[in-house]
Formats: C-alpha cells, structure tokens, sequence
C-alpha cells in the first residue's frame, strides 16, 4: 500500500511497510525501528530533523533522490510546532500519519506501549 503526502503541488509517495515491520518487530520493537530512523535523519548538533539533515541523510533510508521541495513538503507535513524541524515525537506521528494501517491500529499500539512501559 502507497501514501501519497500532497502539500504545494509536490506529491510524495512512501511505500507502506510499517504494518508488516510492526507484525514483525512487536509494538515495542517498532518504535524502537522509529527511533533508530529518527537517528540517523537528526542533526547530531541539533537533535532535530532539519532540511540539511534530511537532504544529506535521506539515501541511507532508500529516499535519495528526493527533490528540494519534496524534502521540504515532508517537513511541513510533520512539523507540529512550526519550527521549520522535526523532533522525535513529531517524526513518529508523521509516520504513523503516512501509514493508514497503522493510523487503524494504532489504539492497539498506543494500549501496549503504556502498559509495557516503552
């Protein structure tokens, strides 16, 4: 399954494979797959996702060739504050955001991180 992201006239396509990451991984082996993601888009200095970080690291998640304003679609959709950057909490929602299966389960997911303490 595809999502497509639209924001600005660019559209972006992000092929769904969360929901068998997380029938494999387990809820808590998931976020930790999305943590890992996280580290290594983040700007170490920053501790945010920024467009540099994301342009420089997106080829190590099989995202290269991303354009410029692609890159930057994909920030506005997940940046909640407005600060042009995505912390932690904001790129997990973003893909959970991107994964419509996931968005169905995620009460489930949400249920089981709270009662095994991730």
């Amino acid at each position: 399954m595809a999502s497509n992201s639209k924001k600005n006239g660019a559209s972006v396509v992000f092929e769904d494979y969360f929901p068998s990451m997380m029938e494999k991984l387990g809820s808590e082996g998931f976020m930790k797959e999305l943590t890992n993601g996280f580290n290594v888009l983040m700007d170490r200095e920053k501790k945010v996702i920024t467009f540099e970080s994301l342009k420089r690291n997106s080829a190590l998640l099989g995202l290269e060739g991303m354009s410029d304003e692609e890159i930057i679609c994909m920030l506005r959709e997940g940046d909640l504050d407005g600060d042009g950057a995505l912390d932690e909490m904001e790129f997990c929602t973003l893909m959970f955001r991107l994964s419509p299966a996931l968005m169905n389960d995620s009460k489930q997911l949400l249920e089981e991180a709270i009662f095994t303490g991730i």
